[in-house]
């Protein structure tokens, strides 16, 4: 039995490890909220029970202070938990002195500079918790799937889509960059195992401040033989109905605590709507966006209106191969096109997957390579996975970060991973 299912201990006494969140008290009474690593849990404690002298101490005890309790667990149907800790003893570990963090309201700035001691709040522990299980059913799914797990590399010599945003480095006597993605060499693999994901840091170095980018996020970053653009999509779809029936399910506690109401979110399962890029561009100019031409990118404001017009995630399919990347295979019914989506989220929360169908013609790659002005030597490799069994493959890649803001609802993705990299932000 995991004894920190406290449902399943009503009526047992129990002992654990918890730092005292926050308490109140009313002369004979106290209720402390208990952090104990997996969650929180309110204890009561009684004076008559616990003792004068042991009760009154405990009403002094500082926020964040840690202590070893024992009591008994007994069911409050008023509680998030469903249940609470009826206290008989406890044991103080160590008392926290002047925590900076109180249970008033303070500047995101400050909370940021203290994020080491943030992510200790309710609000915070459940962003993350929702977090870990999208990272677990995210490896349950490709399991289940037929997925190979495999690991690309972070320090390497070219840039899949470019180098003008990426973090130069040395590698001893040559140049090197921090992966912006680990696509080219999840290709490679996908030519050996079949079907293949990666899940790991990216970095881009872009000057942005936005609540939608950070300079260092995590990336899912599946990889298929065999599949075309079509048969990629519907595995999008699949996989992301999978991480919001997993997360309603198995997070209801942590969904609940942040607030977030999950019937927009019931709404999104089932199948995603589709709407080309120049059909797109259309909607928008229809509905006032004077700014948008054809064969712009879109900003924030697009994709939302397009997303929140069909309040469900959208797949915007055919962008111009112009503002794409070179390794994009082209439609062969509009050759101005490339056979790629982005899937926006609804509510604001902007592209969380970016896929296409990968070009497998060895001399259409070898003439996009050129035309954009990469080095040859470096695309090497990646062009000869083009010469020995070319499929046709698609891939695509899911900004965790991203998501995780999505489903919880939270407005700044700095809030959806532990120690946020942002600009002019490297510590803590």
């Amino acid at each position: 039995m995991n004894k920190y299912n406290f449902k399943e201990q009503v009526g047992n006494e129990i002992s654990f490890g918890a730092w005292i969140s926050n308490k109140r008290s009313s002369g004979k009474i106290a209720f402390l909220k208990l952090r104990y690593g997996k969650g929180f849990i309110q204890a009561v404690a009684i004076k008559e029970k616990l003792g004068e002298e042991k009760y009154n101490k405990l009403r002094h005890l500082p926020q964040e202070t840690s202590i070893n309790v024992k009591g008994i667990i007994k069911e409050n149907i008023r509680e998030a938990s469903g249940v609470e800790l009826e206290l008989i003893d406890y044991e103080v570990i160590n008392i926290s002195t002047d925590y900076p963090i109180t249970p008033k309201e303070h500047g995101v700035e400050f909370l940021a500079d203290n994020r080491h001691l943030w992510i200790r709040s309710e609000k915070q522990h459940a962003i993350l918790t929702i977090r870990n299980q999208i990272i677990k059913s995210t490896y349950d799914f490709f399991e289940n799937e037929g997925f190979l797990k495999l690991d690309p590399p972070i320090l390497t010599s070219s840039a899949p889509e470019g180098t003008t945003e990426l973090f130069h480095t040395k590698y001893f006597d040559e140049e090197a960059f921090l992966s912006q993605s680990g696509q080219l060499y999840m290709e490679a693999c996908a030519m050996s195992f079949g079907k293949v994901f990666s899940f790991g840091p990216t970095f881009r170095a872009e000057k942005s401040k936005t609540r939608r980018h950070l300079i260092e996020f995590w990336m899912i970053e599946p990889e298929m033989a065999f599949y075309n653009h079509d048969d990629s999509m519907k595995l999008q779809e699949k996989y992301v109905n999978y991480l919001l029936e997993e997360v309603l399910e198995k997070n209801k506690l942590q969904l609940n605590i942040l607030g977030r109401d999950i019937e927009p979110l019931k709404k999104c399962l089932g199948e995603f709507p589709r709407i080309k890029y120049k059909d797109a561009v259309e909607l928008l100019k229809k509905n006032g966006f004077e700014d948008i031409e054809y064969g712009k990118d879109f900003g924030s404001p697009h994709e939302t209106f397009i997303a929140n017009h069909y309040n469900k995630p959208v797949f915007i399919t055919n962008w111009p191969k112009d503002i794409k990347p070179f390794y994009m295979k082209e439609d062969i019914n509009d050759k101005n096109t490339v056979l790629c989506a982005d899937l926006i989220a609804p509510e604001g929360y902007g592209e969380i997957i970016g896929g296409s169908q990968r070009e497998d013609d060895y001399n259409i790659l070898l003439s996009n390579i050129k035309n954009n002005n990469l080095n040859l030597d470096e695309y090497k490799w990646y062009l000869e996975l083009r010469k020995y069994g070319s499929v046709e493959h698609s891939g695509f890649g899911l900004g965790l970060e991203r998501t995780v803001a999505w489903i919880t609802g939270n407005g700044h993705v700095r809030e959806t991973i532990p120690f946020p990299r942002l600009l002019n932000r490297l510590k803590p």
